[in-house]
Order: structure tokens, then C-alpha cells, then sequence
């Protein structure tokens, strides 16, 4: 019995040195650094070592025997060390039946080799093969910066919009950042769409107004019904969206304050009121004060009645935006040195659009050449509209009846 539990040792004993061996060279052959295989080598035999152990300490004890006395039949007769060899035999088969070492199943345990650890050494081929995601910045002055990183600002670059612009806007920057594309962003765009822009006035739009991007959508529907509710129609709501990309961010109530103060101010009818918001929209999102200012203006210093301010303000809307000094030095021109009556000035009043240069340039050349005649009952009658919209090739041969080249000579004189 002694001679086969030393044979039991050295089978067991041959059994770890071949798992130390076999187990590191399969792990190098999988990519494992050595390091790793000599420290994961002792994790892999040990249990089988501790099962041969235990088994050989059972074995000594049947044996040689122990201090402890033995063991007592039911009947008090003690059991002789015979009596335990069946024991002994169903032991030794199990030991017998241990998988070889060239089995498949040894195959099967390290089928899964764990990932590599971050400190593990790898080749130079494996190195140039990882590719490094860049960093996001955690701070930036530009847009531009965040635009690998966010699928936001990529989608809103790729409509047109020209982040360069948006970041001048106060926090636009921050809010486009804090926007998902799937979630904030298309559900705003599909509304655009359906209000009337087209594909290509997107970019532009969203340029000149992100904050869109930042509203409620029922809130959003709900002015847009309110003009509709106006009678504006969808091609009118579009042109005038486009026109004043803010106007929509203004509630229900400030847009039914806005059209009630220029129909009551202006004494317009509804359907005047509505003309003059849908051709100068953004009426409806600037700031009154300068309107307001205009108005006082040209009723107390340009000498204008009520009535005639209105057909001013209604067949030319921009005067009640223009600068104040403007509107003062072009009616001092066109009232005091050229003489122009109040009741001419409104029936042409988009003689006040023009650039006050141009309006002195040709009427001085008018003048040197004798045609300058403003008055309708008078033979030779230039209207005021042609004094200042036609082209100056036009404006030479048909109104003044010179040549392009009379017209430069003499403003090189000025």
C-alpha cells in the first residue's frame, strides 16, 4: 500500500509540473505577457494540488494509522484496519479517473482567456493598430471645437448653419450644446417645415435665431394659430417667419398687443394693419420706442398731418424704423433746397428710402442742366420715383438726356 500512494505522489506531482508548463505556453501563444502567465500559473493548479492532498492525507490516515482510537461496531467489538479497504479501492478509482493531460477538456477550460490588463506589454504591431478617440474640450471660445463630438452641431452644420454666427449670440453656444438632435432638434425642424420654410431657408433661419431650438412646440403651434386666427395665410405666416426669424418666440398676447397698437395708433383698418405687418414683419418684434418717436417726428417736426402720415406709413413702412437724423436731413432736402410740398412728398414717400447722396447728386446735375422740374402741372415733370429708382444709365439718357459720361464729369466737379 506504501508503494502505491509514493506512486499516487509522483503522478500527481508530474501532473502539476505539466499544468505549470502547458498552461503559460498556450497563454503566450493567445498574446499574454509572461508576467502574467507566471502569476496566473499557481491560481490554475492549486485546487487540483489540494484535492491530491487531501486525498493522500485520507490515505496515510487508513494506513499507518493515527493516535485517535479506532473505530467500534455496532455490537462493541472493534473494526479491524481490513474493514476499511473498500474505502481505500473506491478512492483509488476515482484517482484513476482523472482526464489526461492531452483531453480536450483542458482545451475547453481556458477556451476564454481573460482581457488584457491596461499594463500588459503588446506589440508595436498591436500599438500602431489602436486608434485614440479625441478628447471633448472642457472649455472652448468656438463652436467648432465640439463639433467631432456632438451629433447636435454636426446635423445643424450639415442644413447651413454657420456656427461662427451663432456663437455671437448670447448662451446660444451653451443651449445648442445641451440639445439631442433626436429628441429637441428634428421635432422643431419638421414645425419649420410645416409652416412653410423650405429646406434651404433652414440654415439661414436657425443662424439668425437658435433659440428656437430652445421652445416648447405647443407654445410654438399655439402663435401660429393665433395668425391664423387673424386670417394670415400659410404663405403669408411663412414669408413673415422668414422675414423676422424672432417672430415666434413672442407670446399669443405681445403679437395681439403689437397689431392692436399700429391699427390704433395709425387709425388702419384690419386689413391695412395686416398688409403693413406682412410686409415689414419685424414690426411685430422690434422695439416701439423708436416707432413711436418716428411718428412724433414727423407729425411735429416735418409738419405732417395724421392722414398723411398714414398713407406714409402704409405705402412705406421702413420710415417708421429709420434713423431719426436720416429722416430729418433727407426731408430738409427734399422740403427745403429742392422744394418738394408736403402733399408731394406723400404721394412718392420711398423717396425717404433713398440714400440722400444720390437724391443730391442727380438733382444737382438736373439742375445744372436746367430740367430740374418737380411740379406735375409743369411741362418737363420729373416724378420723384424716377429721380431716385431708376438705374443711372436710365436716369441719364431718359430723365436728364445726357450721356453717362456728361453724368461723371460733372460729379467729378463736386
Amino acid at each position: 500500500m506504501a508503494v502505491w500512494a509514493r506512486q499516487v505522489s509522483r503522478w500527481c506531482c508530474l501532473l502539476n509540473t505539466a499544468r505549470a508548463v502547458a498552461v503559460p505556453r498556450r497563454l503566450r501563444s493567445r498574446g499574454c505577457s509572461a508576467r502574467a502567465c507566471r502569476e496566473f500559473v499557481p491560481l490554475a493548479v492549486l485546487p487540483a494540488g489540494k484535492a491530491v492532498l487531501c486525498r493522500l492525507q485520507a490515505y496515510r490516515q487508513l494506513c499507518v494509522g493515527s493516535c485517535s482510537p479506532p473505530d467500534r461496531a455496532k455490537d462493541g467489538s472493534f473494526l479491524s484496519p481490513e474493514s476499511n479497504l473498500p474505502s481505500v479501492q473506491q478512492e483509488q478509482a476515482k484517482v484513476e479517473t482523472l482526464p489526461d493531460l492531452n483531453a480536450k477538456i483542458l482545451d475547453e477550460d481556458w477556451d476564454d482567456i481573460p482581457p488584457s490588463a491596461a499594463l500588459d506589454v503588446i506589440s508595436e504591431e498591436e500599438a500602431v493598430q489602436i486608434i485614440a478617440e479625441p478628447l471633448v474640450p472642457i472649455q472652448s471660445s468656438t463652436l467648432r471645437d465640439y463639433v467631432d463630438h456632438s451629433e447636435t452641431l454636426a446635423k445643424l452644420v450639415h442644413l447651413g448653419v454657420d456656427l461662427s454666427q451663432v456663437e455671437k449670440r448670447q448662451k446660444a453656444g451653451q443651449l445648442l450644446l445641451t440639445l439631442d438632435f433626436e429628441k429637441d432638434v428634428k421635432k422643431i425642424l419638421l414645425f419649420l417645415k410645416d409652416v412653410g420654410l423650405e429646406d434651404n431657408q433652414l440654415g439661414s433661419f436657425l443662424t439668425k435665431n437658435p433659440y428656437i431650438l430652445g421652445e416648447d412646440l405647443e407654445a410654438l403651434e399655439t402663435r401660429v394659430a393665433y395668425l391664423k386666427s387673424k386670417k394670415f395665410g400659410k404663405s403669408e405666416i411663412a414669408q413673415m417667419v422668414s422675414r423676422a426669424p424672432y417672430l415666434l418666440l413672442f407670446s399669443v398676447e405681445r403679437l395681439d398687443n403689437r397689431l392692436g397698437f399700429f391699427k390704433n395708433e395709425l387709425g388702419l383698418s384690419v386689413k391695412k394693419t395686416k398688409d403693413l405687418v406682412i410686409r415689414l414683419p419685424r414690426l411685430l418684434t422690434g422695439k416701439l420706442e423708436p416707432v413711436k418717436e418716428n411718428l412724433q417726428v414727423c407729425q411735429i417736426e416735418l409738419g405732417f398731418q395724421r392722414n398723411e402720415i398714414q398713407q406714409i406709413v402704409y405705402k412705406t413702412p421702413k420710415i417708421l424704423t429709420a434713423s431719426k437724423k436720416r429722416l430729418k436731413q433727407t426731408f430738409d432736402y427734399l422740403h427745403n433746397i429742392m422744394g418738394i410740398p408736403h402733399h408731394m412728398l406723400t404721394r412718392f414717400p420711398q423717396v425717404f428710402n433713398s440714400k440722400l447722396l444720390r437724391i443730391r447728386e442727380r438733382h444737382m446735375f438736373l439742375a445744372f442742366l436746367g430740367r430740374a422740374q418737380y411740379d406735375p402741372a409743369q411741362p418737363s415733370y420729373i416724378s420723384l420715383d424716377q429721380l431716385v429708382s431708376l438705374p443711372d444709365e436710365v436716369f441719364c439718357t431718359e430723365i436728364a438726356k445726357a450721356s453717362m459720361q456728361d453724368f461723371e464729369n460733372f460729379l467729378k466737379t463736386l
